[in-house]
């Protein structure tokens, strides 16, 4: 099924139109909530806070990917320089990406999803798995093994700009770095030099685990990941308002619809949602109401 045998064009046109004031306000409540976190732990530093910050960061980390994801669609602010502004320096480099690098890749995804040249099959093409083996993906990555992997390869392809022959390749990863640098600063004279510390052991972590789980509620155990119907090889997964602290922030879980149509900003989608409900588009199509009942699928028991 296509989008245009569903929606008028005047709808289309609706749902694609992107504004610099919503944008904004997606990146500056994503910041204020990362911040209020700092702070919180920064003034009142004990076990407690500590935790917090380990099981609500990843969900703000995860925000920020989405701000990026937006950005390298082109479609979070009618701006193409705000989407590159905000896209790189305040989403992509903080969570250790590159915004264009990153576009170029997901661009594929959306091309041949439904396909087995989806370049992100190998995340999800197996599901489900045994609860041994589902047990040893998430010990990789709470231990920090699957997170030490993306970091060292930042910083190693960073070093290899010394190489003439590699500076082009390496370019991308000096300037995450370089953020890096400036963020760590920040962080140390307004919060703490261990907010920073945070911040990384969060990345390496528990922000591993919320990444994969995001990866797995889009793809994973859909009627049909070889259909080039949305319906058929993506989901989308109705939070509810907890949910959306820890894994579902900037309206992600509505992961069917933005396959449906990649224009879509992030803040049209629950709007798109209801519409395409009401058309009769999901009428026997599975909608996930709450992640707890879709994770035991992942595992075969």
């Amino acid at each position: 099924m296509k989008i245009s045998d569903v929606l008028s064009r005047e709808e289309i046109a609706y749902f694609s139109k992107k504004s610099d004031l919503r944008g904004l306000g997606v990146v500056v409540s994503t910041w204020a909530s990362i911040l209020l976190l700092f702070y919180v732990v920064a003034t009142w530093t004990n076990v407690f806070t500590v935790l917090a910050l380990l099981m609500l960061l990843p969900g703000r980390m995860l925000a920020l990917s989405i701000i990026s994801h937006d950005c390298g669609h082109r479609v979070l602010f009618k701006s193409e320089r705000l989407n590159h502004f905000f896209g790189q320096y305040f989403a992509s480099n903080i969570v250790f990406s590159d915004l264009p690098s990153y576009a170029r890749s997901h661009v594929k995804h959306h091309k041949l999803a439904g396909t087995d040249r989806d370049p992100d099959l190998v995340n999800y093409k197996n599901y489900p798995v045994s609860k041994a083996s589902f047990k040893r993906k998430l010990i990789r990555d709470i231990t920090g093994k699957t997170g030490y992997k993306l970091l060292r390869f930042v910083v190693v392809s960073a070093l290899a700009y010394r190489d003439k022959e590699r500076r082009d390749f390496s370019l991308p990863f000096v300037k995450e770095l370089g953020v890096q640098a400036v963020f760590a600063i920040f962080l140390s004279v307004f919060f703490s030099p261990f907010i920073y510390l945070a911040w990384v052991g969060t990345f390496l972590t528990t922000y591993m685990i919320v990444v994969r789980l995001r990866q797995l509620a889009e793809h994973a155990v859909v009627p049909d990941l070889y259909d080039l119907d949305p319906r058929k090889n993506t989901r989308t997964v109705v939070a509810r308002w907890w949910e959306k602290l820890f894994i579902a922030p900037n309206n992600v879980n509505y992961h069917l619809e933005h396959h449906f149509m990649a224009s879509v900003p992030c803040y049209r989608l629950p709007e798109m949602h209801a519409r395409l409900k009401n058309k009769g588009v999901y009428d026997e199509t599975p909608i996930c109401y709450g992640y707890n009942k879709l994770f035991p699928q992942f595992i075969v028991s």
